[in-house]
């Protein structure tokens, strides 16, 4: 697979030591692309060690009831993305975009004076992330069904020739990062074996989803 102009064909290609942005809620998929908009100084200080190196950086949410603010716990599976695009904003910001490469499994933490957190990580259970885009045997008018009732619940609308022309992958995995569900949805999301899986999985927690605010809409009538 490519991410930006760079190729990456094994899991041998990912970096053994990757810088890791901790976000609860954020999630990566390879091949699918991530905006963020980097202010805190030492979110500043990663994106330009990875700029000036091989611009990868590790998307990994924190574990719930983490405690420790500035150096939570990790979960286990995260996906590094590489920097595909670089702007600086006029009030020392930087908005850059990722674009995902690989899941990855978390060793160890590695000790570390930089301002942010290194871990030791295997891609090598996601060797599949790295091939090319193939079909897959996703029901497609299940997840565009869901789609279509969650938007309608939440009056919001789509460009529905754009999500027409997506592939499987792209629909499902651009659904499953944008919408709004609970850090452990999120996960379970990351986590799935392969994208027909994934794409069950998000049919089914946006179910859930829609099932609870039905039920709390007559709770308050």
């Amino acid at each position: 697979m490519k991410a930006g102009n760079v190729s990456y064909n094994s899991p041998g290609d990912l970096p053994k030591i990757v810088p890791v942005f901790p976000l609860a809620g954020a999630l990566l998929l390879p091949r699918a692309e991530m905006p963020l908009n980097i202010f805190e100084p030492r979110y500043l200080a990663m994106v330009e060690a990875a700029m000036a190196g091989d611009r990868i950086i590790g998307m990994v949410q924190p574990e719930d009831r983490a405690g420790n603010d500035e150096s939570p716990a990790l979960r286990a599976i995260g996906c590094a993305g590489r920097i595909t695009s670089f702007a600086e904003t006029g009030d020392g910001r930087y908005a850059i975009t990722l674009t995902g490469i690989s899941r990855f499994r978390i060793v160890e933490e590695v000790p570390s004076d930089a301002a942010f957190r290194l871990c030791r990580v295997t891609a090598r259970p996601y060797a599949e992330d790295f091939a090319d885009e193939r079909p897959d045997s996703v029901d497609r008018i299940a997840v565009l069904d869901t789609f279509r009732a969650y938007l309608e619940a939440h009056n919001l609308e789509a460009d529905w020739d754009t999500v027409g022309e997506a592939s499987n992958e792209m629909l499902v995995n651009a659904l499953a990062m944008m919408a709004p569900f609970a850090p452990a949805e999120k996960q379970a999301l990351l986590e799935a074996p392969d994208l027909r899986t994934r794409a069950e999985t998000l049919v089914a927690i946006t179910e859930m989803s829609l099932a609870r605010d039905a039920a709390a809409g007559r709770t308050l009538q």
